[in-house]
């Protein structure tokens, strides 16, 4: 068993639009880690992004947004719904909200792409 503190978490900005508060340096598994993430706008702030190996679990804590899959669909959600993403899907996000996210296998900066598109 381990406990995270929320003041041992690791706060960072991966863009103007979103904050992550991160806790899976401390927890330090590899089979899963935890986030939340604070977009306001356009995530990523241009094209698209994907993650080449997590499949993401999404719990929307407040507000609301759009996801939208390159595939031309747009996904709308607000506070209390859960979107999973699969690994390699390609998207962004659009809105004002706060998101918990699991990732499995653990989440790593290297895994994620950024598509100019």
């Amino acid at each position: 068993m381990k406990i995270v503190k929320r003041e041992n978490a690791g706060s960072f900005t991966y863009a103007s639009t979103s904050s992550v508060l991160e806790y899976s340096m401390e927890l330090n598994e590899k089979n899963l880690d935890f986030c939340i993430n604070t977009i306001a706008g356009r995530y990523p702030e241009k094209g698209y992004c994907s993650n080449l190996e997590c499949e993401e679990l999404c719990y929307v804590l407040e507000g609301s947004g759009t996801i939208y899959k390159k595939e031309d669909i747009a996904i709308d959600f607000k506070s209390g719904d859960i979107i999973f993403i699969n690994k390699k899907d390609i998207y962004y996000w659009n809105g004002n909200f706060k998101v918990a996210i699991v990732c499995t296998p653990a989440w790593s900066k290297e895994q994620c792409k950024l598509y100019d598109e």
